[in-house]
């Protein structure tokens, strides 16, 4: 099982500044706010999953009844659901995937817009690649996927 470290202020106000870059009228106080509920969430998700690394592995466990759940779209429902009951006033949050429909290579996520934003201007929010360490960077940035929006996917 993964240990969930504690999460350092820096990475916290790494991605606050992140959130706030998207858009001048971000309040710093809002952006710090959903970074915070981000790790927060993503470390009691950690724990509540039981993760293994690699993520690939787990998704293994999962697959066999080993684990309940852990595999990315559970990690992006579980925080789309999370912060859309916080009613953010300055952001939206979407459900994105990569190489849908290839069954071993399809990945979900998680994207934070400005609110009224565009898709492709916002930053991934991703804890299943790393098996509960969080990976964020702006969707233009990530080298390991080319995401889409998936707005009729739904969170069940």
């Amino acid at each position: 099982m993964v240990t969930v470290p504690s999460v350092p202020q820096s990475k916290m106000r790494e991605l606050s500044l992140l959130f706030q870059s998207m858009e001048s009228t971000i309040p710093q106080s809002e952006a710090m706010q959903l970074s915070k509920d981000i790790f927060r969430k993503t470390e009691q998700l950690t724990k509540e999953f039981e993760m293994t690394y690699p993520p690939q592995f787990h998704n293994f466990l999962v697959t066999v009844g080993l684990r309940k759940k852990g595999l990315c779209y559970h990690w992006s429902d579980a925080l789309y659901l999370y912060l859309s009951q916080k009613h953010y006033a300055s952001f939206e949050f979407h459900l994105i995937g990569a190489n849908v429909g290839e069954y071993f290579f399809e990945h979900n996520a998680l994207v934070v817009v400005a609110k009224g934003g565009k898709i492709k201007e916002g930053i991934i929010i991703d804890p299943w690649r790393d098996s509960g360490e969080l990976y964020f960077s702006r969707i233009e940035d990530d080298p390991e996927y080319v995401w889409i929006h998936r707005p009729m996917r739904g969170c069940l």
